[in-house]
């Protein structure tokens, strides 16, 4: 697994990744799973991986 995800999109996606988290945390409502997909942003920064970005050809790290 080689990391395809660089430092900017990496703050982007863990910063999105904790507000969607909050969201869920706080917002009792129906849409409260729309908050759980924080994990996606979450876990691709932390791990700087993107599933996505390998299919698509796409990196944003420096090689």
């Amino acid at each position: 697994m080689q990391s395809n995800v660089g430092d900017f999109d990496r703050i982007l996606r863990i910063v999105a990744g904790i507000l969607l988290l909050t969201f869920a945390a706080i917002y009792q409502g129906e849409e409260r799973w729309f908050g759980l997909i924080g994990v996606v942003p979450l876990l691709t920064g932390l791990f700087r991986f993107c599933p996505a970005y390998t299919l698509l050809g796409i990196a944003t790290c420096r090689r």
